[in-house]
This record gives C-alpha cells, sequence and structure tokens, in this order.
C-alpha cells in the first residue's frame, strides 16, 4: 500500500477518487483514515479511480476492498476538490473526488489496513468527530438529504 501512495504525493496532475456516502437508517459509514492526508481523522470509505477502470467499477472495488460491503441504490452526489498544500504552497495532494450516496446490502464491516477503525454514526453525532474538511463540508451541504436517504 506505501508503495501506491508514494505517487500520490506531489502528483503531476489531479488524481481522480471515488467515496461513498453510505446511509442505512439513519445511520452514516465512517472510517478512521489510516494514510494521509488525513490520518486519523473520520471519513468515508473511498479511494482513487484506477487507469482502465469506469468510475462506479471504482466505487463498488473501493468500498469492498475498504470494508467489505456490497453497495445498491447508488446515486451521484458531487464532485470535491481536495487539495492539500505543504508549507512552501506546494501541492503536496489533489485529489478530484466524486462523492457518491448509496445504502449498504449489509451493515457487517470488513475492514482493509487503510482503515483503523470504523463506526455507524447517527447524523446528529457526526459534528462531534475530527472529521475530515471534505466530509464535515459535505454533511453540511447535503444534510437534508442525507437524513432522507437509507430510510427504511
Amino acid at each position: 500500500m506505501v508503495g501506491m501512495l508514494m505517487g500520490r504525493v506531489y502528483p503531476e496532475t489531479p488524481i481522480p477518487a471515488v467515496g461513498a456516502f453510505i446511509l442505512k437508517d439513519g445511520k452514516l459509514l465512517l472510517v478512521k483514515r489510516a494514510y494521509e492526508p488525513g490520518a486519523g481523522k473520520w471519513t468515508v470509505p473511498g479511494g482513487a479511480i484506477e487507469l482502465g477502470e469506469k468510475t462506479v467499477e471504482a466505487l463498488h472495488r473501493e468500498i469492498l476492498e475498504e470494508v467489505g460491503i456490497r453497495l445498491k441504490n447508488v446515486k451521484l452526489l458531487d464532485i470535491y476538490d481536495a487539495i492539500f498544500r505543504d508549507e512552501g504552497d506546494r501541492i503536496r495532494y489533489h485529489y478530484v473526488i466524486i462523492e457518491f450516496l448509496a445504502e449498504p446490502e449489509t451493515m457487517e464491516v470488513k475492514l482493509s489496513d487503510e482503515a483503523l477503525d470504523y463506526r455507524w454514526v447517527n447524523l446528529e453525532e457526526v459534528e462531534h468527530l475530527d472529521l475530515t474538511y471534505s466530509v464535515r463540508y459535505m454533511i453540511k451541504k447535503y444534510w437534508g438529504l442525507f437524513r432522507e436517504f437509507g430510510k427504511s
């Protein structure tokens, strides 16, 4: 995994990635990042799109690899530019994240080494967690939609 991350630091071009806001019964699946950017912060599962891979295929692969969950009712949510600069104002990371909204087929999580922990949290609880900026932004922007999506 670490070798894969090497080309992601100080990239020559933005890296396309996917993320999933997985909601079921008013609960959102969050994972604690093991690696930078955002190591130790809570975020949604996802990852980089591989060369030759279609975006939705990448979403399903990444979620299955990272948390062991198959998705259903997948909907495109938004696109987010995650740009991180170093002290010298050089771009250390630049991801273009295609965010999706989805439901899990099951709520049983099997973590990969990319995540330190996971939680199914009530939406009202998320504001008290140490979230990545992008997840905090998306939750604020789509609060009403998240509250209605994935209810049984």
